[in-house]
């Protein structure tokens, strides 16, 4: 429903879209990374913390937090000693891997292009 004085604006430019509020929890580095290692299998989140260089501890369990939240993961607690969590990709976050995987194709594909665009912008701006 389009809003006062905005009816030429796409609804998921406002901010309380769920589309645009998905983007900001899922759509981040660390998400697409976390959701990346566990289409391979169920994970503990020492392993992350392993495999995911440079995430802190708070990142990392802010990011499993929205991801369970959103749907996409399932945290699960085993009853070891010491308790640990496991988490693992949801049928619904698996439905990520064909999107995630086509932007990380994409990256890679064109990350020579990316890094001259980089290096002329650097150049025009630090006169």
């Amino acid at each position: 429903m389009p809003r006062t004085g905005t009816a030429d604006v796409d609804t998921v430019y406002f901010a309380d879209c769920a589309a645009r509020s998905f983007f900001d929890q899922v759509a981040n580095k660390w998400s697409v990374m976390i959701l990346t290692i566990l289409t391979e299998r169920p994970t503990r989140f020492n392993e992350f913390m392993r495999r995911l260089e440079g995430i802190t501890h708070k990142a990392l369990t802010q990011a499993l937090r929205r991801l369970e939240r959103n749907g996409l993961i399932a945290r699960r607690v085993l009853a070891t000693s010491p308790v640990a969590v496991e988490y693992s990709i949801t049928d619904l976050g698996r439905t990520l891997q064909v999107p995630f995987g086509a932007v990380y194709n994409w990256a890679i594909n064109h990350l020579h292009q990316i890094e001259e665009a980089q290096e002329s912008y650097d150049a025009r701006t630090a006169l």
